[in-house]
């Protein structure tokens, strides 16, 4: 059933879940960033960084320039999830949306 439910709707799932993959990653940046300084060569925050640097590009203009790097990260995740919601409400908008049986 689940199974079904996933090749069913692929449009929708995949776009859900390379958000959810950016967002927790974003996330996860944001709590490594308190612990790991922002030049390190620690291979972890360096694949953190190379995964969510797009991410950070596409919010920086849109948060004020004298906010911290790791508020910019928070409102990263913050604009994710909110994609991931609209994405939702979009795809039920027009009956294409998963249904719960």
């Amino acid at each position: 059933m689940i199974g079904t439910s996933l090749v069913t709707y692929w449009y929708y799932h995949l776009p859900n879940f390379i958000l959810a993959a950016l967002m927790y990653t974003l996330l996860g940046r944001a709590l490594l960033g308190l612990i790991v300084g922002p030049d390190s060569s620690n291979y972890i925050w360096r694949f953190f960084c190379r995964i969510t640097d797009p991410v950070v590009a596409a919010i920086a203009p849109v948060t004020p320039k004298a906010a911290a790097p790791v508020v910019v990260w928070l409102f990263g995740v913050v604009w994710l999830f909110w994609l991931r919601v609209g994405l939702l409400v979009l795809f039920a908008a027009f009956g294409a949306a998963p249904k719960v049986e």
